[in-house]
């Protein structure tokens, strides 16, 4: 892609576009808050309209709105412990949450950039302004306007209409309490010739509440002090040619509970209080198309975790990947034919790794993208997919909405090229394509919709259940302030389409899958794209543990580095508040393979303790094959990777619990722990809570076989060892080579799958490759004895503990899949117990824990790690009697 920018910038700056007459290059003076309007004497501030007769500033015939702000009372839209308060006089929204003051928007928190004349080659790109970048142009005349008067025009309990004078034009500004925590302003010019470019939501914040949200970065999980961009933007120092801003949403979350949500598909910034340290500031270039407004939305909830459910709400609910997409999955970035996928999946289960899925990646089809497998290389694609289901994996393949001509062509793809410009199917104009195979769909046309979806159906018919697409993000704004154009079937272009076209890519296969959800891994997304997406992977990251915009040397000289492990990391940490749960980088990492055995090592340690582990390199480095000449494989990494793949596999129920309550409370799996505690006041970006109950500390810097790391408050139990320290302060935790560090919480409940479950999709012969989809079976169930708590799984399968005083008790209760009840384990119990009792009968002491599974009511301790006890309770109570507290 990178060539391409290049290429596209050529042909800008030979165009004159960077450079058309009448353009400035922004200077500081010009910036946000230095500028307003020239009079606030206005008195258009009703636009000419007749004034409800129920104004509640007295006399309706009252015009002047200086005056009607001076008089006028606060006006409160209260829905449940939400309050907006409308004070006039103060030209100020203030919003509380539970008698807490969450922000408030001054007379500079709306403001409106204007300009002399639109101009249609322009972008009206916001974040090259702020950053003030040398290639940035400012629209002729572009002034900033502030509120001199606001004036109440409507309102009811749950709603007001507002009249906002910016001195030489109005706005009206229509304010509803939608739910609980969620009100909608909807901003649009009285006057829709108003020269309007710009809108700005400018909530006032304070030095100590941190940001989250905003998409997918690199760099760092915590927003506050940085600017970024809603849209991609070259930058020619990076190794890849641009920003990486595949994920961006405009959605921020404040640590002090509230957000903002800014429902616009414009190009935008966040100015995370990096220019003014007491505010946010969202600019949107609404350019040419300011007449429809902006519409954005306040949210509040009593913790910040849960703001993302009121962005649900509005934007739609994810979409789960199927049970069996949560396994782990292996890919080879190129693979030679039938034979040789055959041999993988054989292989896979005959080294016994926890695997559910298998992806093809390209070359398979004849073309990209020809909707076909290469008959000479896979001469029966239908017994491979078949032979797939027996052995109990998934298949998905790789996509790109692309018809190629030339590179990658083949006949059938070249006769589908044909009919799609017969009928019109792709975008007129085009703007640059920054692919190799030719131009995206357009899938605005909803023939050419279906004619792909018809396409697409001949795979899932065959039994193809998951997709990875890539690309399709060829829509860009442009090159820095200058326009490419694009035109589509429905009247749209790039300004929006840059942001929607990767949606309508997504929908189009998302319609396709099976009604369990299936697999959709893909490479971009947009706000609301996450009813459409299973799951994120970041593109193509560094196969090395360097930082994004580290400066690296190489075989062909320095770069700027995209990055690898730990900024993998912080892009899972911040699509999961931004609305995309799920997230699976290139286990491994793409650029630069392949990676050396402790890169690997670290990085599947890390996705093993993630929502998706998928597991392949641009080298097709896989755990078994040790390959001197690329990478250091041993068998310690296939020994390991058993282990941690075989941890992530059992790890199903706990996981599927999480994701099914995405729908109830919307909070993220994958938890920064800045978000999860914001009282703490740190803000790691390299450690993150797995749900509420573990604790994830990766290594991320080379040759450390230790992590400095910061605990939550509580105690924390070494999941390896079953070690105890206390939380609220700093560790040095050991991280051997082959140990993630990994802590249970004090009053943790885990629930697992048995050990030997390798699949969660069904099987041919369940008597000799053992998985869930056959038989959930018996649970194991890791917990850290204390204060009494419950874990209520998905299937309504009941489970809790207690530590008090001399005993443990633990319970479950049969749900709708597990029947067979669990195995508990407890680390850290020195001494075998004196007693065991389930439903008040003293349990046998087994002699070998493979014996407890036959019981209804067993236990077994061990010496190892410090003392373990297993517990065998088919359903019922049991309490555990500690040797020195017997009676």
């Amino acid at each position: 892609m990178r060539n391409l920018l290049v290429l596209l910038a050529a042909i800008l700056l030979g165009c004159g576009a960077s450079d058309p007459v009448g353009h400035d290059t922004v200077i500081q003076d010009e910036l946000p808050g230095d500028a307003t309007s020239d009079d606030g004497s206005s008195d258009t501030g009703d636009n000419g309209e007749e004034e409800p007769p129920d104004c509640i500033f007295g006399d309706p015939d009252v015009y002047d709105i200086e005056e009607v702000t001076q008089n006028q009372e606060p006006v409160s839209l209260i829905i449940g412990k939400s309050t907006l308060t409308i004070d006039g006089s103060a030209k100020t929204i203030t919003f509380s949450h539970d008698s807490k003051s969450m922000t408030a928007l001054d007379f500079e928190g709306l403001m409106i950039g204007v300009v002399s004349e639109y101009e249609d080659d322009l972008v009206y790109e916001p974040y090259l302004i702020i950053t003030k970048h040398s290639m940035s142009q400012k629209p002729k005349g572009l002034r900033w306007l502030s509120i001199v008067g606001m004036k109440m025009q409507e309102n009811d309990k749950n709603s007001a209409k507002l009249i906002l004078d910016y001195g030489e034009l109005t706005v009206s500004a229509v304010i509803k309490a939608q739910a609980e925590g969620s009100f909608s302003i909807q901003m649009t010019p009285s006057d829709p010739d108003s020269k309007i470019a710009f809108f700005r939501v400018r909530p006032e914040v304070d030095s100590q509440e941190r940001f989250y949200g905003l998409g997918a970065y690199l760099d760092q999980v915590e927003h506050r002090g940085t600017i970024r961009a809603m849209q991609f933007v070259v930058d020619f120092e990076m190794e890849s040619g641009y920003n990486e801003a595949h994920v961006p949403v405009p959605f921020i979350i404040s640590t002090n509970g509230w957000g903002l949500f800014v429902e616009s598909p414009y190009p935008g910034a966040f100015d995370v209080a990096a220019t003014e340290e007491d505010r946010v500031d969202a600019w949107f270039g609404t350019g040419v198309d300011s007449k429809d407004g902006l519409r954005f939305w306040l949210f509040a909830a009593d913790h910040p975790l849960d703001l993302t459910k009121k962005y649900y709400d509005i934007t739609g609910y994810p979409m789960l990947p199927a049970k069996w997409a949560l396994g782990p999955w292996i890919w080879r970035d190129e693979i030679d034919n039938q034979t040789a996928v055959e041999e993988d999946l054989r292989t896979i289960r005959a080294l016994n790794l926890a695997t559910s899925g298998y992806w093809i990646d390209r070359p398979f089809a004849s073309g990209v993208n020809a909707f076909d497998f290469k008959p000479q290389d896979y001469p029966d694609p239908q017994a491979m997919i078949n032979l797939a289901h027996d052995l109990g994996f998934r298949m998905a393949l790789w996509q790109a909405p692309y018809l190629a001509g030339n590179k990658e062509s083949s006949d059938e793809t070249k006769a589908l090229l044909a009919h799609a410009k017969e009928q019109g199917f792709f975008p007129d104009p085009v703007g640059v394509a920054l692919n190799g195979w030719g131009d995206i769909i357009d899938f605005t046309n909803p023939e050419a919709f279906a004619w792909w979806k018809s396409l697409i159906e001949r795979y899932t018919n065959m039994g193809i259940e998951g997709f990875k697409l890539d690309y399709a993000e060829d829509v860009v704004l442009g090159l820095f302030s200058g326009r490419t154009p694009w035109g589509f079937w429905d009247g749209s272009n790039e300004r929006t389409m840059h942001s929607r076209m990767k949606l309508l890519y997504h929908r189009v296969y998302a319609e396709t899958l099976p009604e369990d959800g299936g697999f959709l891994l893909c490479r971009s997304g947009t706000y609301g794209d996450q009813v459409n997406v299973s799951v994120i992977w970041p593109g193509d990251l560094d196969a090395r543990m360097w930082d994004h915009r580290e400066v690296v040397e190489t075989n062909k000289g320095p770069i700027m580095a995209v990055g690898g492990l730990g900024p993998s990391i912080i892009y899972g940490l911040s699509l999961g508040p931004s609305g995309f749960p799920f997230y699976g980088a290139d286990t491994g990492g793409y650029r630069h393979s392949p990676p050396d055995k402790e890169t690997f090592m670290r990085w599947f340690q890390q996705t093993a303790l993630s929502t998706v582990m998928q597991v392949g390199t641009s080298s097709n480095n896989v755990p078994w094959e040790f390959d001197p000449d690329n990478g250091d494989f041993d068998q310690q990494v296939l020994d390991t990777y058993r282990e941690y793949a075989s941890l992530h596999m059992r790890l199903f129920p706990y996981e599927w619990t999480y994701a099914q309550n995405l729908a109830v409370d919307g909070r993220a799996i994958q938890r920064p722990i800045g978000l999860a505690y914001p009282d703490l006041g740190v803000h790691p970006s390299d450690a993150y809570m797995f749900g509420d109950h573990l604790y994830v500390a990766p290594v991320v810097t080379k040759g450390a076989v230790e992590k400095q790391a910061y605990l939550p408050p509580g105690q924390w139990q070494n999941w390896w060892d079953g070690t105890v320290i206390e939380g609220a302060q700093s560790h040095v935790l050991p991280a051997p080579l082959d140990r993630l560090p990994l802590y249970l919480a004090q009053g943790g409940i885990v629930p697992m799958l048995r050990p030997t479950v390798v699949t969660t999709a069904p099987v041919l012969d369940p008597e000799t490759i053992d998985s869930y989809a056959t038989d959930p079976g018996i649970l194991w169930v890791r917990v850290f004895p204390a204060q009494a708590s419950t874990f209520t799984l998905y299937d309504q399968t009941a489970i809790t503990q207690e530590a008090d005083g001399n005993h443990i008790n633990l319970s479950i209760g049969q749900g709708e899949e597990f029947k067979d009840g669990a195995v508990f384990l407890i680390f850290g119990l020195e001494q075998e117990p004196a007693s065991v009792a389930c439903n008040d009968v003293d349990a046998a002491k087994v002699a070998d824990l493979d014996d407890l599974s036959g019981q209804d009511a067993a236990w077994f301790w061990s010496s190892d790690n410090g003392g373990v006890l297993y517990v065998r309770l088919k359903q019922g109570t049991a309490v555990v009697t500690k040797a020195d507290m017997a009676d």
